[in-house]
């Protein structure tokens, strides 16, 4: 890596120059956005990484025991808002430094903001189509029958099997068709 490798991001303090890149074990731990606001040259295996990501491991250590005060739940809250702050930028109290923290990732990882409407259209149209993940759904979805529409006999089948019962005869149109006639006929005579 290069010694003073640099993001691309200026966060409108005047300090775009030192800022370093995020760090994998950072990234992995949920804090990319520390390294995004750290004021150090880009040094990879500096004492100030190290010293950074030691401290931030204990904190996620601590954080992944019980919770047992009103800082710990508080704690817990602010470091699943520092993993994904794009998802948090509604929030009352910490609502600004999210979209503040949410375009510093954006601009790391290349993304602009959209600027035209069609751009913004064009955004909207991708997370409306974007397939919404559920683990029960897509178990559930795993059924054979899951699109499969059964007509009047296998579902009188079914319901057989289920109950117990044996199905009983359901007559078709044509059947009834001819029952109807016949007893039309019988009124004539």
């Amino acid at each position: 890596m290069n010694a003073h490798a640099v993001s691309r991001i200026d966060d409108g303090r005047g300090g775009a120059e030192h800022v370093s890149l995020p760090r994998s074990s950072m990234n992995m731990m949920g804090f990319a956005v520390c390294c995004l606001c750290c004021d150090e040259p880009d040094v990879a295996g500096s004492d100030r990484c190290r010293s950074c990501i030691a401290s931030h491991a204990k904190t996620r250590e601590r954080l992944s025991t019980q919770a047992t005060s009103k800082a710990d739940r508080l704690s817990r809250e602010l470091v699943t808002m520092l993993a994904n702050p794009a998802e948090h930028n509604e929030d009352s109290t910490h609502g600004e430094m999210m979209i503040h923290y949410s375009k510093l990732i954006d601009a790391h990882q290349g993304k602009a903001p959209a600027k035209t409407i069609e751009e913004m259209v064009a955004v909207f149209e991708k997370q409306k189509n974007k397939k919404q993940k559920s683990l029960i759904r897509d178990v559930a979805n795993n059924n054979e029958w899951h699109d499969v529409e059964l007509n009047a006999e296998q579902r009188e089948e079914m319901l057989a099997k289920i109950t117990g019962e044996r199905p009983k005869h359901m007559p078709s149109w044509e059947e009834l068709l001819s029952e109807v006639e016949e007893l039309l006929e019988e009124d004539e005579r």
